[in-house]
C-alpha cells in the first residue's frame, strides 16, 4: 500500500495516541491542523484511520441585543413608557414604537380601541426577555426569533476527530519506511542522473484532484455582455436612461391611449411627483385626439396633459428609444439597449416584477420589413438559434409586426419577442420621416433557453453551486 510520508508519520504517530485532534497532531508533525485534516482523510480512504467532524453551534448576542439585554426590549420599555392607556398619536412619538406595538398586541400585554393602547394588566416576562439572558437553553423556536430580530447570531465551531483502524495497527506494526520522499524534480536532478537514486513519491494518476473554482463573471450577466457585443460588432450605439422615466415617454409618445389598462396601478409603478413635458408635446397631444397633419384619426376624446405628467418605473426600454429618435430625428440612426424594467407581476417560475430588456432601432431612407427581418435572424444566429423564422404579430406601436422564433430541440418553437416598424402616429410628432425598424426582447426568456431552466427566479438567486457548475460558454444553445 503506498503512502505519502505525511501519512505515514501521522499513522506511527496514531499509533501511540490511538485518537488525536488536528491541532494536536499539527504541533507533533509541525503541520498546520488543517494539513493533518488532509492527511488524516488519504488514510480514511485506505480504511487505515477514521475522520470524525463535529459541528457545534453557539448562540451570541449581538451589540442591539446587548444593549437591550441592559434596558429592556424595545416591547418592554414602549409598555413601561405609559400609563394604563396612551393614544396611538402619543406613543408613536416613542423610538421604539414601531417595533414594540406589535409585539405588545401579539404577547397580548395591550388592545387597541377607538386608536387607544390600552394595558390588559398581564405583561409577565415573554420567553424572548427570559432566553436573551440565558441563550444556551433557549428553545430552537426562541434561538431562532432572535436570530431573526437580530439580537443574536449563530457561529458553528468545526472540530475533527482522528482516530487509527485495525487495519491502520497492523500496517504500522508489519513496519513502515519514513525515508524522505521527493515529490518535485530539478532540472540538475534530472540532467545528473540522480533522479535514479531518490525515492520518488507515487501519484495515482486515476485520482481526481481537489476542484478548483476560479471566479467567474457571472453566467446571466455573462450573456448580457454577450448580446452587447453582438449589437455593437453589428454597428448598433448603446443607449443608457433612467429607470424613472415620465408618462409621457413612457406611454403618450409611443401612442398609447390614456386610457389603456397598462396604464393603471395594477400593471404599472406609479411614483410620487410630475414629469416636465417636452417642448413639442402639443403635436403628440394632437396626434391622440385628432390623428394630427397624418392620415390616422387618432383616439379621440381629450387628451390630458396632468396624466402625461406622472411618474413612473420604466415598463420597457422603448420609452429611451423614443427619447433618443426624438433628439436626433435625422437618419441614420442604429441604437439599442439592455435595461432593466418594472411591471406589477405576480412573481412565479415565469415572472417577475423586474426584468432585463433589449430594445433595438434602425432609422434611414431606404430600410425595409425585410431588412427588419435580416437584422433579427443575424443576432439570433450569433446568439447560438440555429432556426429563426417569423410569424405576423400585433403590437400597439408598430405596423407590421412581426414576432420572431427560434427551434428548442425539447421544446419545438418558441417566441422570442416582438417587431415591427413605428407607426407613423409614433414618429411624425418628431418630424422623423424616414422608417423606423423596432424591435425587442425579454433577455431573461433568452437565458432560460440558453442555459435550460425552468425557473427564472434562478437567475436573480445568489446560488454558489449553481454558478460553479454552469459552463462558461453559457448554456446548452
Amino acid at each position: 500500500m503506498q503512502l505519502t510520508l505525511n501519512e505515514k508519520r501521522l499513522l506511527l504517530e496514531l499509533v501511540k495516541c490511538g485518537t488525536t485532534t488536528p491541532e494536536e497532531m499539527g504541533v507533533i508533525l509541525d503541520r498546520p491542523a488543517d494539513s493533518v485534516v488532509q492527511y488524516g482523510g488519504l488514510l480514511s480512504q485506505k480504511d487505515l484511520a477514521t475522520v470524525e467532524r463535529n459541528v457545534t453551534t453557539t448562540l451570541s448576542l449581538t451589540e442591539e441585543g446587548t444593549r437591550y439585554l441592559s434596558e429592556g426590549l424595545p416591547e418592554r420599555q414602549l409598555y413601561n413608557s405609559f400609563g394604563d392607556s396612551s393614544s396611538m398619536a402619543d406613543l408613536n412619538k416613542h423610538p421604539h414604537a414601531k417595533i414594540g406595538l406589535g409585539w405588545m398586541k401579539r404577547l397580548g400585554w395591550v388592545k387597541i380601541e377607538s386608536g387607544n393602547v390600552i394595558k390588559t394588566g398581564d405583561a409577565s416576562l415573554s420567553s424572548l426577555e427570559i432566553h436573551v439572558k440565558n441563550l444556551d437553553n433557549a428553545p430552537a423556536d426562541i434561538k431562532k426569533e432572535l436570530i431573526k430580530r437580530g439580537l443574536a447570531t449563530e457561529e458553528e465551531s468545526v472540530r475533527y476527530v482522528i482516530s487509527i483502524t485495525e487495519l491502520g495497527q497492523k500496517l504500522a506494526a508489519a513496519g513502515i519506511d519514513l525515508s524522505e520522499e521527493t515529490g518535485t524534480l530539478t532540472a540538475d536532478q534530472i540532467s545528473s542522473g540522480a533522479w535514479k537514486d531518490l525515492t520518488l513519491r507515487r501519484y495515482d494518476i486515476n485520482k481526481h484532484p481537489r476542484p478548483v473554482w476560479p471566479g467567474k463573471i457571472h453566467p446571466y450577466q455573462r450573456m448580457i455582455d454577450e448580446m452587447r457585443r453582438i449589437l455593437l460588432d453589428m454597428g448598433f450605439t448603446e443607449l443608457h436612461g433612467s429607470i424613472v422615466q415620465g408618462a409621457f415617454w413612457n406611454f403618450d409618445a409611443l401612442f398609447q391611449p390614456q386610457d389603456h389598462p397598462a396604464r393603471e396601478m395594477q400593471d404599472t409603478f406609479h411614483l410620487a411627483g410630475k414629469q416636465d413635458l417636452p417642448e413639442g408635446w402639443e403635436k403628440v397631444r394632437d396626434m391622440h385626439e385628432t390623428g394630427g397633419n397624418t392620415s390616422s384619426t387618432g383616439w379621440g376624446g381629450k387628451w390630458d396633459p396632468e396624466k402625461a405628467k406622472a411618474t413612473v418605473l420604466r415598463t420597457h426600454t422603448t420609452s429611451l428609444s423614443i427619447q433618443h429618435l426624438a433628439a436626433h430625428p435625422k437618419p441614420p440612426v442604429k441604437a439599442f439597449c439592455i435595461g432593466r424594467v418594472y411591471r406589477r407581476e405576480a412573481i412565479d417560475p415565469t415572472h417577475l416584477p423586474e426584468f432585463e430588456q433589449l430594445e433595438g432601432i434602425v432609422m434611414d431612407d431606404n430600410v425595409t420589413f425585410r431588412n427588419l427581418l435580416g437584422f433579427l435572424k443575424e443576432f439570433y444566429t450569433r446568439m447560438g438559434f440555429e432556426s429563426v423564422r417569423f410569424r405576423p404579430g400585433y403590437f400597439p406601436y408598430t405596423e407590421p409586426s412581426v414576432e420572431p422564433e427560434v427551434y428548442i430541440e425539447e421544446l419545438g418553437w418558441v417566441e422570442l419577442g416582438g417587431a415591427g416598424i413605428f407607426r407613423e402616429e409614433v414618429t411624425a410628432p418628431w418630424g422623423i420621416t424616414c422608417p423606423v425598424l423596432a424591435w425587442g426582447l425579454g433577455v431573461s426568456r433568452v437565458a432560460m433557453l440558453r442555459m435550460g431552466l425552468t425557473d427564472l427566479r434562478q437567475l436573480y438567486q445568489s446560488d454558489i453551486d449553481w454558478v460553479r457548475q454552469m459552463p462558461t460558454h453559457g448554456g446548452r444553445c
